[in-house]
């Protein structure tokens, strides 16, 4: 009874690894909070920063497993003492170092969830994507304590860190499939896009069947219990069934989403992803005078739209499409109006070679955008258009829409008939129905 009272003590004094709950917990967040990006909180951008903070939990853990396991092998002499069998202790070890990598990874993965729901967070979260960071983190611990224990040298420790880091640092997001074994490298998610699920219960499969067998093959190994052959079989080939997965995925981690954009309907309608709904106001100042300025011509609009990046930016049947910066960078909304602007192009036209070559376009361009007049070679032209009224300019425009959609504007078109020049101009009105 005093041997057994005795190697219970060492296995409990064990519970003082729990100090290293606060360093993998330090280092998890700031990995995490590298990978967040505050102004857009998008659930799934949550989950790449908690599978880019294992890619460095993971290392460390394992290294702290594969230190342990060698510190504490010339011990075993003590539990040969008790009738237990032998593979008793490495269980009892391995499940409380991982118990404390997952006590930092929850505590990471809490905080990173807290910074979505502080900001207007949008998009659907990911609990696959959770449990897969978990599974590879346990996976870490496991291969850092049995390698420690197969190999107790003092270098041990330092060789898996090593190699766990390289193994982590290899692969490159997006690039081949090779980068979805865990621990995983995903790219940064992009608004009207998620992450496809399927990844994600591949790689809880492949760490799962992977954990599994190390498990059993040191279990089998240790009390040369070879009935264990069979179970070992079954998570060896769920592992290489989710590999084959992963292959046949391509890499392709993510899928277009749709999102139900969040608006502001007066003076225009202006319709955001709602991750970006913080864009609203500033988007609706930028583009309410280039509105005004072009009703009544075949490019009038009443509606913003932010469409995906892989969608035209075009501005037809009163509706223009936008794109905008994912992070908020300043001047996002006068680059949004740029846009506008430049979707009323003919693009055909304009790129011949005698599109616009004078800057009348340009000319135009400044006054709807509300930019500083540029330097155009006919100065006269320009110092008519500059002391023109702006109802009087809008006027011009909607009688000379088509030669500025064409970039063919000259300096006839900017000579008013005299009939028109007068101080009486007015812009034509419809009668309300």
């Amino acid at each position: 009874m005093s041997d057994l009272g005795r190697v219970l003590r060492l296995d409990a004094r064990r519970t003082a690894l729990l100090v290293a709950v606060p360093v993998l917990t330090g280092l998890g967040t700031a990995a995490a909070c590298l990978s967040l990006s505050p102004p857009v909180a998008y659930w799934d951008n949550t989950v790449v920063a908690l599978v880019d903070a294992v890619r460095f939990l993971g290392p460390a853990a394992a290294g702290l497993a594969a230190w342990t396991a060698v510190r504490e092998r010339p011990l075993d002499y003590l539990r040969d003492l008790t009738a237990r069998s032998p593979a008793t202790g490495v269980l009892f070890d391995l499940l409380l170092l991982s118990s404390a990598a997952l006590v930092s990874y929850v505590v990471v993965t809490a905080v990173a969830v807290t910074v979505t729901l502080v900001h207007a967070h949008a998009g659907q979260p990911q609990p696959l994507g959770v449990l897969s960071g978990a599974g590879a983190l346990v996976l870490h611990v496991v291969v850092g304590y049995l390698t420690g224990r197969v190999a107790p040298h003092r270098a041990t420790a330092a060789l898996v860190l090593a190699v766990t880091a390289l193994w982590a640092a290899l692969r490159i997001p997006g690039v081949s499939w090779w980068s979805l074994l865990p621990p995983a490298a995903l790219p940064r998610i992009r608004l009207f896009t998620t992450l496809r699920p399927e990844v994600f219960a591949e790689q809880i499969l492949w760490t799962t069947g992977l954990t599994t067998a190390l498990i059993l093959g040191y279990v089998m190994w240790a009390t040369r219990r070879f009935l264990l052959v069979v179970p070992l079989a079954m998570a060896l080939a769920a592992t290489v069934s989710a590999t084959l997965g992963l292959h046949d995925s391509g890499g392709a981690t993510v899928a277009p989403a749709r999102a139900e954009p969040v608006c502001r309907r007066w003076p225009l309608t202006v319709c955001v992803h709602p991750a970006l709904r913080d864009a609203l106001p500033p988007l609706m100042e930028a583009a309410t005078p280039l509105a005004a300025r072009l009703n009544g011509t075949p490019g009038a609009f009443t509606t913003v739209e932010q469409r995906p990046a892989w969608e035209p930016v075009t501005v037809v049947d009163g509706v223009a499409a936008v794109h905008l910066d994912e992070d908020l960078s300043p001047g996002y909304a006068a680059r949004a109006v740029r846009q506008i602007s430049v979707g009323l192009k003919d693009a055909r036209s304009c790129t011949s070679a005698a599109g616009d070559t004078d800057g009348y376009r340009a000319l135009v361009d400044a006054w709807l955008l509300g930019d500083e007049p540029p330097d155009i070679a006919d100065t006269r032209t320009a110092r008519r258009f500059a002391s023109w009224t702006e109802q009087r300019r809008r006027g011009w425009l909607r009688l000379h829409f088509v030669q500025y959609r064409a970039c063919a504007l000259g300096p006839r078109d900017f000579r008013l008939p005299r009939t028109t020049e007068g101080r009486r101009h007015e812009v034509p009105r419809t009668r309300p129905a």
